[in-house]
Formats: C-alpha cells, structure tokens, sequence
C-alpha cells in the first residue's frame, strides 16, 4: 500500500487533503481511483490508512479509515553526521540511511574534506537529499522523514554534542572499543549521533579534539569501508542491536 507523507494541517479527524507533487504522483504514477486505500503519514507519529474519495487537479481527498498503524521506527534516534563525500556518494547514504532508519542526516566539513560548496550549492543540494529522504521514507514505510539539517564545520559539529545523550565516530584505528560495544549500553529512546569521516578519514588532530569533546572512537570491524558504506553498516549494526537481537 502505497504511502504519502502530509502536512500536519492536511491531516484532520476524518479525512486528508494531499496536495503537491504527490497529486500527480497519485493520479499519474500509480493510476489511482476512488475507492484505491493509502497511507498517510503527518511525519509526527501519526499514521492513517484511508480511502480516496476525490482527486481532483491540485489535491486528493482521503477519507480516513484507521488510525494508530504500526511504528516502523528504530527504538533510538541515530543522526548520521557524514563527511561530506564527493560526487553523489550523500544521496546513497540519505536513501539507503532512511531505508535502515536514519532519524536525520547532516554533512560536515573537516581537514580532508575535498568538496567545496558555496550558500547557493548547499542549499540545492539539501533541497534535492530531502526529496531524497521523504521518498525513501515513503517507500520503507517509515513514520517519519529524516530530517536534513545545515552543513556543518568541524568545530560546529564538535559543539553539538551537548545534543545528544551517545557521540560516536566511526575511527579505522580504534582497537578496543567496538560499536557494538558501544550500542549495548545505550537505553532505547536515546538520541545517538555518528560520526563518519569523508574519504581521507580524520586527521590525528581531530581525533583528539572529538574525544575532548565528549565523543567516543569506535570500531567498525576489521576492514575499512567506503565513505558510503560506514553508515550503512553502523544502521545496520543498530537495527540488529534493538530490533533483531
């Protein structure tokens, strides 16, 4: 069943009104009638399934059918903080880190960081990566679409730690302390941030500026992954740590 995220507004007690993009994608995409069910979603919990009732040019009515669907939400909230990579290697991390249950995403700038964007570039870029994330939010049926939030440097980020209760970054040379070392003494329902280096990694200096801050190094296995790769398989560790174990 196919799922379309909405305004809060849009939302009311019996029935929802989609407008946007997401007309055409209902009435030209899909093909829907009146009468086909879907799934929406206010992105603040709230989870319907209804039946369309009208489409008309500029917006679909949904009459509302159930509520309280089942969350599809990790227990913890993950912010996945990636050096900024090259190329369209973020948009892989955005789409794939929804899929696995990324609560938000933002890139940093740190000492190997080889791409530059001005004002103008960052936010089309952020722009694009948020359609990014309410469609890959809407094809794994999450509940809520990850936020994308404005690019940060290095000292910015190194500041949002009091954000948190776990800060993580992901370090190649760490030897004794492993993410899932980690992850077993953190409560569901905490707010963890991840840091992922970009493809040169962390400098040895911010290695110790980040532990001064208040972050943990952490392991993530033997190999060394891809820029791209590391969140996914960080998700991948939590989702078996809270949901699989």
């Amino acid at each position: 069943m196919q799922r379309y995220f909405v305004d809060p507004s849009q939302m009311k007690e019996q029935y929802v009104v989609i407008t946007g993009d997401d007309v055409n994608h209902i009435a030209r995409v899909m093909r829907s009638r009146a009468g086909d069910e879907i799934i929406c979603c206010n992105g603040q919990g709230r989870d319907v399934r209804g039946a369309i009732e009208e489409i008309g040019a500029d917006a679909v009515r949904v009459r509302i059918l159930e509520e309280d669907l089942p969350s599809r939400e990790l227990p913890v909230q993950v912010t996945i903080a990636q050096g900024l990579p090259k190329g369209d290697k973020m948009e892989l991390v955005i789409q794939k880190g929804t899929e696995l249950g990324a609560f938000s995403f933002c890139a940093f700038t740190s000492l190997r960081t080889v791409v530059k964007l001005d004002d103008k570039k960052e936010k089309k870029r952020r722009e694009r990566w948020q359609k990014i994330a309410k469609e890959a939010a809407e094809q794994s049926h999450r509940s809520k679409v990850p936020n994308i939030a404005n690019m940060l440097t290095w000292r910015e980020l190194l500041a949002s730690v009091t954000q948190f209760h776990y800060a993580l970054f992901a370090y190649e040379k760490e030897e004794t302390s492993t993410l899932r070392r980690a992850l077993s003494e953190v409560p569901a329902g905490s707010r963890i941030l991840l840091v992922i280096g970009p493809e040169g990694g962390f400098d040895e200096k911010e290695v110790v500026e980040a532990e001064a801050a208040g972050f943990t190094s952490v392991s993530l296995g033997r190999r060394i992954l891809r820029a791209e790769t590391a969140p996914l398989y960080a998700l991948s560790c939590v989702s078996y740590e809270f949901e699989q174990a």
